[in-house]
């Protein structure tokens, strides 16, 4: 077991529509719960599962800017996390580079476990993806 602080980061992606305006959000929580930085980005037009991936890098980035070495993260996308543990192949083309640009970002955190969530797990960065969409929405 580790002695560094652990982390953990809660992400979600989504567009309406698929694809469709799309947009991330990601939370990043210290080791005793509280929010380090929570932030929901537009993304413009994009399928789901390129937001679910970019809210990963996106939040991934947060943590290394923050020095995190040890990190927890938390999706309710499964394809994601599993395609992140070498569960299951990434076949989809559009995906390949993102995947590629995600493992590239888990290795300037250090340690990063994935746990897939339920939807309802995730509301705080749900949230944040929501709210990102409709400011866009409302331009």
């Amino acid at each position: 077991m580790s002695s560094l602080p652990i982390y953990t980061l809660r992400c979600d992606g989504g567009s309406r529509g698929n694809p469709g305006p799309g947009a991330v959000g990601y939370v990043l929580c210290d080791a005793s719960g509280a929010e380090v930085e929570a932030k929901g980005i537009f993304l413009g037009v994009c399928t789901n599962n390129v937001a679910e991936y970019r809210s990963l890098i996106e939040g991934l980035g947060a943590a290394a800017r923050h020095g995190v070495r040890e990190l927890v993260v938390r999706m309710d996308s499964e394809l994601v996390v599993r395609q992140m543990l070498g569960q299951y192949k990434v076949k989809n083309e559009g995906l390949k580079p993102l995947h590629a640009e995600a493992k590239q970002a888990v290795m300037r955190v250090g340690v990063v476990r994935f746990e897939s969530v339920p939807r309802d797990d995730n509301g705080r960065a749900d949230g944040l993806v929501n709210e990102a969409l409709d400011a866009a929405l409302r331009r």
